[in-house]
């Protein structure tokens, strides 16, 4: 795809801007609508139905009449698959139109969109219809006259609650593992990035996927977000946002039914590179995927670098050389790297960061202004800070933008230290020559992700999520990603 090809698909588009309940679109019950802003010029692309409590009790209503019935939970393994496979298709069949609208509603790069999130969508979407049929439940030892089997099955009406930074790959992420459970779904996207959603809902009928199984309720966390959290018809929550709003998921759980919460949440991820390290070259180069991919917008961004004293004044040269290379600018056009922050307010949020470095005695080595304003866009460039504590706000709290933190540190021990040293603990990378040194650091670092001479977060083969605050209740991606969608139960035969 070339950059006219997707400027071609973005003058043709049509949006989607109803609510989707059981296998409808329709107007919210209020007809009141939102504007959705295309980041990058501040302008509205469209309209979208305002969903609030009423329509959440329609849609949970919606979901619980087909689960009952068991249009969808009762179908054969080899079915639900099928459904899966074949949405993973129509997904894949317009990928094109998907990264045109996910570049539109968050302001990254439409290159990102269509090489790096709709492939993982659709690699995850596979991913979980094909171990669907794949997952065996068990039967205890016991005496000649017990038959004792351990059966899972659907927990029943899970919400799905989604963040603005990856809204396709992140539904997909819980659509995958919630469908093939035999559960039924109603998914709030963020009201930044309603788009993709209302695309994916389209195509659910035509995979097969029975009417009600999927809804899809565009509106506030607020208002919408928060009767999913207090609804007791829902029988878990599954959200990934910030660790604030994680914690108002827990609340209203234990407000209404205590529904099964899951939470993936924020983080403030070390890049912790030894002095063993020759070639600094790839190491740069994956610190800059780290932090700049996705404009920094992304919960396990390595936004704190530290870096051995011995190789602090080499490394830093480089990293500042490689920063000044990420061009910022039109999402469409084919030479940009990093587009714009998601919203007004969110870009104020990370100048203010940058303002507080400032203030606490950092300075800053790159960047720190907003630019392109002529667009109409909420850009900010790479900022690297030099002269950074650890106590410091901007090496405490996530900035979710891209604003590098550099620290050193002298052996071993105190960069665990450092690395440890804050209330998150989602991901890492260790960049490091020695075995054993790699063993040993990726064990005492507190993360759920621990990437070693790489930024990554895996594949969907391996579980993903947080300890300590960056997580709470289960994991996304891989076969723990079924389990948390189902329950157990024990189903004990006395024969005669």
């Amino acid at each position: 795809m070339s950059a006219p090809d997707f400027a071609e698909i973005a003058r043709s588009i049509e949006f989607e801007k109803k609510a989707f309940i059981g296998g409808k679109f329709v107007e919210s019950a209020s007809g009141k609508t939102f504007d959705t802003i295309n980041p990058a010029t501040g302008k509205v692309i469209a309209s979208i139905a305002e969903t609030d409590k009423e329509d959440v009790d329609r849609a949970v209503a919606a979901a619980q009449a087909v689960f009952e019935r068991g249009d969808w939970r009762n179908q054969s393994p080899r079915d639900r698959k099928t459904a899966l496979l074949r949405l993973a298709e129509l997904v894949e069949r317009d990928q094109a139109e998907f990264a045109v609208l996910e570049a539109m509603d968050t302001g990254k790069p439409v290159n990102d969109a269509y090489n790096a999130d709709l492939p993982d969508a659709i690699a995850t979407l596979r991913w979980h219809a094909e171990a669907i049929d794949k997952i065996y439940d068990a039967v205890s030892p016991t005496p000649s006259d017990i038959v004792s089997m351990v059966v899972r099955e659907p927990i029943g009406v899970v919400g799905a609650v989604i963040p603005w930074n990856f809204p396709i790959a992140i539904t997909a992420m819980k659509v995958g593992p919630i469908l093939a459970g035999g559960n039924s779904l109603v998914i709030k996207p963020a009201e930044q990035t309603p788009l993709t959603a209302l695309k994916l809902a389209r195509l659910v009928a035509e995979a097969g996927i029975p009417d009600g199984v999927v809804n899809v309720l565009p509106g506030y966390g607020e208002t919408a977000g928060q009767a999913i959290g207090r609804h007791r018809g829902v029988d878990c929550l599954s959200f990934t946002g910030s660790t604030e709003v994680g914690g108002y998921f827990l609340k209203y759980a234990a407000e209404s039914n205590l529904k099964r919460v899951l939470l993936e949440l924020g983080g403030k991820s070390p890049v912790v590179v030894m002095d063993d390290i020759e070639d600094l070259d790839p190491v740069v180069e994956q610190i800059g995927l780290g932090i700049l991919f996705s404009q920094g917008e992304n919960c396990s961004a390595g936004s704190r670098l530290l870096m051995h004293e011995k190789i602090r004044d080499r490394l830093m040269e480089a990293v500042i050389a490689h920063f000044k290379t990420w061009k910022v600018g039109d999402p469409f056009a084919s030479d940009t790297k990093m587009g714009a922050l998601i919203d007004e307010k969110h870009m104020g949020r990370v100048l203010g960061y940058i303002d507080a470095g400032k203030s606490e005695g950092a300075n800053i080595l790159l960047g720190g202004n907003r630019i392109l304003q002529g667009t109409g866009g909420y850009f900010v460039e790479p900022t690297i800070f030099g002269h950074v504590r650890n106590d410091m706000k901007i090496a405490q709290e996530e900035i979710f933008g891209p604003v590098l933190s550099t620290l050193t540190f002298r052996d071993v021990e105190e960069a665990v230290n450092i690395a440890n040293d804050t209330k998150y603990g989602l991901a890492a990378q260790l960049y490091t020559n020695n075995l054993h040194i790699a063993h040993k650091v990726s064990r005492a670092i507190r993360a759920g992700t621990v990437s070693v001479n790489c930024f990554s977060e895996g594949d969907q083969a391996v579980p993903f999520g947080g300890y300590k605050q960056s997580g709470f209740g289960g994991r996304e991606k891989s076969i723990a990603a079924h389990e948390q969608y189902l329950q157990t139960k024990t189903i004990w035969i006395q024969l005669r």
